[in-house]
């Protein structure tokens, strides 16, 4: 288990009044308190702005979008600050690990800057997930499922305060989902992290044993 799951402090993530609109045309409006290791899952048709939401949380919406209401990450207004000081963590569909570093590489680059013992900390997250001896093997040679447990484990080596799932789990074969998914939902609520996801899967958003927002 990693030194985030073992110490982990509660977080809470708040959304107030969020409206998000493309060309004037508004998309959603959501409010939504989220605790920590609760998972709250967004859903709704294509198009309904839900990647975008989270890619306004996160600090990097496309420009062609005008996003307002209030995002408080433990009472600290975020909106205020660069994505790299938000404390919040991103899985996607695609876990984009960096083809040039090994797995241990793509571990060590999410350690926040002065960490102590960062090889011990690599070593500890492979073996959380059950990939111990593998630090030095090549992002590319693993199976789908190896790769989304690391690309969990560098999100959890971050430290993030919130984290947001954008369709995490859509690219995995049926059995392989289940289990991968499982893992990340009991990872997180251990972690004590508020989560967002949005989806289209209505097995997610079950599996995710929260709240359900249908845009």
């Amino acid at each position: 288990m990693t030194e985030q799951q073992t110490n982990a402090t509660s977080h809470r993530l708040q959304l107030q009044d969020v409206r998000l609109s493309l060309r004037g045309t508004l998309l959603l409006a959501l409010d939504a308190d989220v605790c920590g290791g609760e998972i709250v899952t967004v859903m709704g048709p294509s198009g309904a702005g839900k990647s975008s939401l989270l890619a306004w949380l996160a600090g990097f919406l496309a420009p062609a979008f005008r996003a307002s209401g209030t995002v408080l990450l433990d009472g600290r207004n975020v909106l205020a600050l660069p994505a790299e000081q938000r404390r919040i963590g991103l899985l996607f569909q695609d876990p984009l690990l960096f083809p040039h570093l090994s797995v241990g590489g793509n571990l060590r680059f999410a350690l926040p800057a002065g960490k102590q013992d960062k090889d011990a900390r690599v070593q500890a997250a492979l073996v959380a997930v059950g990939l111990e001896g593998y630090a030095a093997r090549d992002p590319d040679t693993l199976s789908g499922g190896q790769k989304s447990r690391v690309a969990l484990q560098r999100l959890l080596l971050s430290e993030p305060h919130a984290v947001l799932l954008d369709e995490p789990f859509s690219r995995l074969d049926a059995s392989l989902r289940r289990d991968v998914r499982a893992l990340v939902f009991s990872t997180l609520q251990r972690a004590g992290l508020p989560t967002l996801m949005v989806t289209h899967d209505p097995e997610d958003a079950e599996a995710a044993g929260g709240r359900i927002v249908q845009l």
